[in-house]
């Protein structure tokens, strides 16, 4: 059984950011397998969403871009305490599962790999959870999330330790923090917060560094 748990543990890792971008490494076979992968209750003992949401402080004026929102497994969350919720994806498929049943304050935006298509200062947080890895040209999309940004807003990023773990992407996949760091400077960002609790993952908090 532990054993099993495993590789469904190593599954739900490497396909988590199947909606955000054109290749996938494990894709599943059809987005509702995608969805019963990334909804398992198996998945919140390490991934740990509801200590992830707190962290962020949200407030009820709050406008949240949840990119790469897959089956909404964050953005259902995220819409019980932020005003505005944009759950963002390339995929239509998963936008609609993530959308059935949605809170109100959840708007779907279907972007395309390259763009996030968020309205221009419209959002006070843009998060990522095991995402930023699959962007390719990744130098080129940050000006367009600090532009979807609001004054004082900020980008959260959640990825696997670039080292050997019992699921996760391959390591040659992975971005270590060093790495997100010096990309996020290039940008104009600099780290402001991070946050130790999740098993396999570092969780960054970023701003503009001119703040």
């Amino acid at each position: 059984m532990r054993r099993s748990n495993e590789i469904l543990l190593a599954g739900v890792a490497a396909m988590a950011a199947f909606g955000q971008v054109a290749h996938q490494h494990h894709a599943p076979g059809s987005a509702e397998e995608y969805v019963r992968v990334l909804e398992d209750p198996q998945r919140d003992a390490w991934q740990k969403p509801h200590e992830v949401v707190m962290a962020l402080g949200l407030k009820p004026t709050e406008a949240v871009a949840d990119i790469g929102a897959g089956s909404g497994y964050f953005t259902r969350r995220f819409a019980m305490h932020a005003g505005k919720v944009y759950a963002v994806d390339i995929d239509a498929k998963l936008l609609e599962a993530a959308m059935k049943d949605a809170p109100k304050n959840v708007e779907a935006v279907l972007a395309t790999p390259d763009d996030p298509k968020l309205p221009a200062a419209s959002v006070d947080t843009i998060f990522f959870c095991d995402v930023l890895h699959h962007i390719d040209g990744r130098a080129a999309y940050y000006p367009k999330l600090a532009k979807a940004l609001k004054p004082g807003g900020r980008i959260v990023a959640i990825e696997f330790y670039k080292k050997p773990l019992p699921l996760g992407p391959p390591e040659s996949m992975k971005i270590s923090e060093e790495e997100l760091i010096g990309e996020m400077k290039a940008a104009g960002f600099r780290k402001t917060k991070s946050f130790d609790f999740l098993p396999y993952q570092y969780f960054m908090v970023f701003e503009r560094a001119n703040m």
